[in-house]
């Protein structure tokens, strides 16, 4: 009598497995958007609402606030707009990597210029897509980024092509420098404060008792500003954070 009892109690268990496995298959892929125009972003956001897999948990237009979602809602993919308010996709991206955050971040500009990939592949991007992508693409990127791989343009990466794609780059660039150092590395917090100030058109002076720090090293900055961009001199450096979108109109005022 104890085998009818045993086949069952083994059938349940099966289902048991069964379910949980469903469970997790058919768990959708968590979704943030971050833009600044509100057609565009509602654009994005009604083109994942169509398509079984996926859910769009939040939504911001200025990137400070962008970031403090991505701390609480840990999304699985944040699309992230370059230019916003606040902080740029750039900022927001290092700040994930640096505090280890699970959200794995897909950049948008329209801004497209193999450079720009390079900066943000380097800052810890998953993916850096133009904006006028088509949909079935975008979702096909988010697809790809959400299972670890790297996607610039037509190609999907992994780890370590990234990698060597990086490294690529990069030894290419440093060979146009008679500094040492990396032309890529990312500006740092500090280093980007600089550029927005730079980009209002403040001498170095200016820029010194603003932020409570001495000439000298308001003079380092810049110089690892120019190398980092590879322009030659602050004016091509304010144009390049406009161009781009790393500094907004609206933040250049007084």
């Amino acid at each position: 009598m104890l085998l009818p009892y045993a086949i069952l109690t083994h059938e349940i268990e099966f289902i048991d497995c069964v379910f949980r496995w469903g469970k997790n298959v058919m768990k959708p892929i968590t979704i943030m958007v971050v833009d600044d125009h509100p057609l565009f972003r509602q654009g994005v956001v009604d083109a994942f609402a169509l398509i079984p897999g996926f859910k769009v948990i939040a939504q911001a237009s200025d990137g400070g606030i962008a970031l403090d979602l991505i701390r609480d809602q840990k999304p699985d993919v944040a699309i992230v707009d370059v230019n916003l308010p606040s902080l740029n996709g750039h900022q927001i991206t290092r700040q994930v990597l640096a505090e280890k955050l699970p959200t794995r971040i897909l950049l948008l500009t329209a801004y497209d210029d193999p450079e720009q990939v390079v900066h943000a592949m380097s800052a810890g991007a998953y993916a850096y897509c133009s904006k006028d992508v088509q949909p079935e693409k975008l979702v096909e990127c988010v697809r790809q980024i959400n299972q670890g791989r790297y996607v610039l343009g037509e190609k999907v990466l992994s780890s370590a092509e990234m990698r060597r794609w990086l490294k690529q780059r990069v030894e290419g660039a440093m060979r146009m420098y008679v500094n040492p150092g990396d032309p890529y590395d990312p500006l740092s917090e500090r280093e980007m404060e600089v550029l927005t100030y730079v980009t209002k058109g403040l001498s170095n002076k200016e820029i010194a008792g603003l932020m409570g720090i001495s000439h000298q090293t308001v003079k380092n900055h810049v110089t690892s500003i120019l190398r980092k961009l590879s322009v030659e001199d602050r004016t091509q450096a304010a144009i390049f954070a406009l161009r781009h979108g790393w500094v907004r109109l609206d933040q250049t005022d007084s």
